[in-house]
Order: C-alpha cells, then sequence, then structure tokens
C-alpha cells in the first residue's frame, strides 16, 4: 500500500452535465476502514449509473465516493480492520459504492469476488454490476427457472448480454430486443433462441405467439410497461431495473389482477451491505463456475484509457456498443 501521503489519479465530475464534464484530477489513496479493503484499481466498468450521476440524476449513498465508478477489477493493496477473507496482492474485482473512476478505491470486502479461473483483470472488471444486478433481477425477484420463457430488453447491452447468457446456461428459452440486425445476430450467438429487432417487429405479437414470456426483464420503461404487461404469460413477472424513457406511464391493472401478474423491480446501488454480500455469495456459488469454465463470458465492446472517459461515455450514451464497456486504470 503506498504512504498515506500518496495522491492517486482520478477522474471528478467537474458539474453536472455531459461527457465533457468527467475531468481528471488527483485525490489521496483512500484508507480502508472496518471490513474494507483497497483495490489498485487495473480496469473499471463503465455502466449507465455512471453516467446518470454525472448528468446529476443519481446521487451517491450517503458515505459513498462521489467519483463514478461501480464495479473495478485489480489487486488488494490494502486490508481494513475485521476483515477475514483477503490478503494483499489478492487478484479481485468487486461490487463498489462509488469510486472506481480511480486508481485506487476502498469498497466492503464482502462485496469483492475473487477474480474467475483462467479470466484477466480487463473481463472481471465487467462483472460486478452487471452479474450482481441480473442474478438479484431475474432468479430472487424473477424467479426464472429451466424451462421457462425469458424476455430481456436491450439484448446488444452490458445488462442483457450477461441476462441472455446467464438464463441461457441455466436452461431458459431467451427471447430478446435489440435495435438493429447486427446486434439481433449478436444476441442469437450469445444463446438467445429469438432476437426481435424492435424497429421492425413488435415484441409484444411475437411473445404472445409464443404461449407468454414467464419473467420479462426491462429497463426501458414508458411506454414498454404496458406492452411487457400484454407479452407476459398468465402468473408472469414483470421485473423493472431502469426508466430510460421514463417511469410512469398509465397502466390497466385488470390484467394484472386477472392473470394473477407480478410487476416488480429494484436498483442496487442503495441495497444494505448485507444484501449486496448475500448477492455476491450466490454469485460465487451459482455463477463464478460457469465463468471459470467458459461455458459464459463477458462481452467487451470497447476499451477505453483513464483519461479518455467522456470518449467512453460518448459511446456508451450513442447506443452503438454491444456488451460492455472498460476504462484501463493501472497496470
Amino acid at each position: 500500500m503506498p504512504p498515506q501521503s500518496h495522491m492517486m489519479r482520478v477522474i471528478e465530475i467537474s458539474r453536472p452535465g455531459g461527457p465533457e464534464v468527467l475531468t481528471p484530477a488527483s485525490r489521496a489513496v483512500p484508507v480502508p476502514g472496518e471490513g474494507e479493503i483497497v483495490i489498485r484499481v487495473a480496469y473499471a466498468g463503465v455502466n449507465r449509473p455512471d453516467a446518470l450521476q454525472r448528468a446529476g440524476a443519481y446521487a451517491p449513498p450517503p458515505g459513498a465516493s462521489d467519483l463514478p465508478g461501480l464495479e473495478a477489477s485489480g489487486v488488494v493493496a490494502a486490508v481494513g480492520p475485521g476483515v477475514g477473507r483477503w490478503r494483499e496482492g489478492d487478484r479481485v474485482c468487486a461490487l463498489l459504492p462509488g469510486g472506481g473512476y480511480a486508481e485506487y478505491v476502498a469498497t466492503p470486502s464482502v462485496h469483492a469476488l475473487p477474480v474467475p479461473d483462467g479470466m484477466d483483470l480487463r473481463a472481471a472488471a465487467c462483472l460486478p454490476e452487471t452479474f450482481f444486478t441480473v442474478w438479484t433481477n431475474v432468479f430472487d425477484r424473477g424467479a426464472l427457472k429451466a424451462g421457462e420463457r425469458f424476455l430481456v430488453h436491450g439484448g446488444s447491452s452490458g445488462i442483457g448480454t450477461t441476462a441472455i447468457q446467464l438464463a441461457a446456461a441455466r436452461g431458459a428459452r431467451v427471447f430478446t430486443t435489440a435495435g438493429s440486425d447486427d446486434k439481433c445476430n449478436a444476441c442469437l450467438k450469445l444463446g438467445a433462441e429469438r432476437a426481435i429487432n424492435y424497429r421492425a417487429e413488435d415484441f409484444v405479437t411475437v411473445l404472445q405467439a409464443e404461449g407468454g414470456a414467464h419473467v420479462v426483464l426491462d429497463m426501458v420503461g414508458g411506454d414498454y410497461l404496458p406492452r411487457n404487461v400484454q407479452a407476459l404469460a398468465d402468473d408472469g413477472r414483470l421485473v423493472q431495473i431502469a426508466f430510460l424513457s421514463g417511469p410512469k406511464v398509465a397502466l390497466n391493472f385488470a390484467q394484472v389482477m386477472t392473470r394473477r401478474l407480478t410487476i416488480t423491480g429494484s436498483t442496487l446501488r442503495p441495497q444494505s451491505v448485507a444484501a449486496k454480500a448475500r448477492i455476491a455469495e450466490a454469485l460465487e456459488r451459482e455463477v463464478w463456475p460457469l465463468l471459470a469454465s467458459g461455458r459464459i463470458a463477458p462481452v467487451i465492446d470497447s476499451e477505453f484509457p483513464m483519461d479518455q472517459a467522456a470518449q467512453a461515455h460518448s459511446r456508451m450514451e450513442s447506443s452503438q456498443h454491444v456488451g460492455k464497456i472498460v476504462l484501463k486504470i493501472g497496470a
């Protein structure tokens, strides 16, 4: 661990705004608190919540770093009091409360996971935010089971590419939407049975012809909400994780009642340390063997150096990407 006088490079949000407000700066290296580790960051994942925070629409929770970055990979540089599992030098990836766009970051030790066997740090940085989100929403809240029909919107996104692979690996029939034929083809290669170009086809019609989806994972919101309800099978579950088209819509709840539908959702960042630790335990038990065997793997769209964080955000907000975007922070 560097001496506490040591400064580190970071990317700050200079003011709410577009990608151009991401600014290189220097800060003191964090000190691990009770139950925390400090990671020397190799790579940080770039995620939609980072852009929301940058725009001033997603404040960090109390006590969290104001720097963007909700996932990272690297090497444990310091271990705080009360940490049992990790030692300096361990290769880890971790879900972060914030602060990933920096050379060092502190996080609860129970939110770190070992880098899967055979995986490099670049790929490992793509795991925490998306895999925590998909696991808790699709399999915990959505209770997706083998043989069920699963619809995930935005199949070419980081969330989508993760959800397609994980659901298919666990025996579900996967349907997805994407905005171009190329993106649809990418989804099919990942294990989707049917990829629907939403510019040319109506996903409601496709799913109804199959008998409806047992689980829908949606990050679009807006007018997708009543359409998702129509696309569900009886006793189906709609899980909402974001609202790219807005959180408010008129919805006729008669269908929800007569067809015994469940509408649920969650956000990851505000959940308790203990809740996120339980997700980490489930991932290590249920998902890490699939990653180690190569059965599933993160899809990486592009890599940007740390000082090009603005360009990374522009790439993400263009929606041209397929899979994850990463920042290279350190060695």
